[in-house]
C-alpha cells in the first residue's frame, strides 16, 4: 500500500532530515510561474513547517559526466526567493562531508544537491549509489512524478534504505489521473503533439485503444514511420518554415485544422493532451497551439463534467501564450509528460511501485 506524507507521519521526523526527490528538468531561468516548480512547493513548505531539514535531489538533462551547462546551481536563487530563506548548494558528492554539514545545520535548513545524473549510478539505478545517498537523510519523499517512470537510483533503489513516502504533488497526480482511468466517458479524445510522436504512439497502445479519436500535431509530417490508424486525425493544412514543404520543415498546424480540431474537442467528454501541436517557441508558429488551448478552455467552461488532463513541460509552458487565464476546475495540469501517458495507459511506474 502506498504511503503518503501527512502531518501524522511527520511528527516522528521533526528535526530530522528528508531527502526530497523533485524534478528540475527545466530551464534554470524559468520563474516560479512554472507549473512544475509551483507544484512541489507545498511539500517543501509542509516539511519546513514541521522543523524538518530538507535535502533536495534532482536531475537536469542528459549530461555525460560533470557539465556546468546542466548544473542545478542557478535554481538556488529561485528557491531562495520563494522560500524566503537561504538555500545551501552542495556542489560535489563528497558524502561524508555533506553529511557532517547537514548534521551541523539548524532545523528547517534547505540544501540542494548537484545534478544526480553527473554520476553514472543514478540512471543505472545502482543500489550502492542509492545507499550513499540514503546516508544523508532519515526518510525519503518522492515528489517527482515526471520522472517516476524511470528506474533511477534516487527514484527506486533509494526506497530500499529509508522509510519512504509519496509527496503532496505525487499524491495529487495519482488521485487526479486515477479519476480519468476509472471514470472516463466518451467521446474520449487524445491530443498528441511535440517531438517523438512515433515513440509516444507505440508506447501508448493501451491509451489509444480507449480513445475515440487521436488528434495529431504538425510533427506527424516530420517524423517517418508514424503508424496509421482509423482513430488518427491528421492535420489537413499546416504552416511550413520553408518556402516549400519538405520533411522537418512543417512547424505548425493551419487554421482549417485548428477549426476541425476545435469541433472535435467541443464534443468530447474526456480529453487528454500531451505536446503542443506546433513549434510555438518560434514567432509565427504559435497560432495552432493558441487555438487548441482556447478550444480546450472553452470546452472545459461549457461542459463542467468534462474530464481534462494536460501534461508535458512544453504543453504547460505554452499556456503563457494566452497571458493570464483562469484554469477551470475540471482541468488538471500534470507535471509529467511521458510519466502521465504511461500511467494513463495503465502501465506500472517504477517510482510509484517502489513506494509500496
Amino acid at each position: 500500500m502506498l504511503r503518503y506524507l501527512n502531518m501524522r507521519n511527520l511528527k516522528k521526523f521533526s528535526k530530522k532530515t528528508c531527502l526530497l526527490r523533485i524534478d528540475l528538468n527545466i530551464e534554470p531561468g524559468a520563474s516560479l510561474d512554472s507549473y512544475r516548480l509551483q507544484a512541489i512547493l507545498p511539500t517543501i513548505k509542509l516539511l519546513l513547517k514541521n522543523k524538518v531539514k530538507v535535502v533536495i535531489l534532482s536531475h537536469r538533462g542528459r549530461p555525460k559526466g560533470f557539465d556546468k551547462k546542466y548544473s542545478l546551481k542557478p535554481f538556488i536563487q529561485v528557491f531562495h526567493k520563494e522560500l524566503g530563506g537561504k538555500v545551501n548548494f552542495l556542489p560535489d558528492f563528497d558524502f561524508p562531508k555533506i553529511k557532517n554539514r547537514i548534521e551541523e545545520s539548524k532545523p528547517r535548513s534547505v540544501f540542494l544537491l548537484e545534478n544526480l545524473r553527473f554520476l553514472p549510478g543514478e540512471e543505472k539505478n545502482d543500489p550502492g549509489f542509492a545507499m550513499q545517498l540514503s546516508l544523508l537523510g532519515d526518510f525519503y519523499v518522492n515528489d517527482a512524478f515526471a520522472v517516476s517512470h524511470r528506474k533511477n537510483a534516487s527514484v527506486c533503489a533509494i526506497t530500499k534504505f529509508l522509510p519512504s513516502y509519496a509527496g503532496l504533488c505525487l499524491e495529487n497526480e495519482i488521485k487526479n489521473l486515477g479519476t480519468i482511468i476509472n471514470y472516463s466517458t466518451h467521446p474520449f479524445i487524445v491530443i498528441l503533439g511535440g517531438a517523438k510522436l512515433k515513440e509516444k504512439i507505440l508506447n501508448l497502445r493501451g491509451l489509444i485503444n480507449k480513445a475515440d479519436n487521436v488528434l495529431l500535431g504538425s510533427n506527424a509530417f516530420n517524423e517517418s514511420g508514424v503508424p496509421k490508424s482509423s482513430k488518427f486525425v491528421w492535420p489537413e493544412d499546416a504552416k511550413s518554415s520553408a518556402g516549400r514543404r519538405n520533411r522537418k520543415s512543417i512547424w505548425d498546424i493551419g487554421p482549417f485544422t485548428v477549426g476541425n480540431y476545435a469541433s472535435v474537442i467541443s464534443g468530447a467528454k474526456t480529453i487528454i493532451w500531451s505536446g503542443p501541436p506546433g513549434f510555438f517557441e518560434k514567432k509565427g508558429f504559435e497560432k495552432g497551439t493558441i487555438g487548441i488551448w482556447k478550444a480546450v478552455l472553452k470546452s472545459a467552461s461549457r461542459r463542467k463534467k468534462t474530464h481534462i488532463v494536460i501534461g508535458g513541460g512544453e504543453t504547460s509552458a505554452s499556456l503563457k501564450l494566452l497571458g493570464k487565464v483562469r484554469i477551470p476546475r475540471n482541468i488538471f495540469i500534470s507535471t509529467g509528460g511521458g510519466a502521465m501517458l504511461e500511467y494513463l495507459s495503465s502501465k506500472k511506474l517504477p517510482g510509484i511501485e517502489s513506494l509500496k
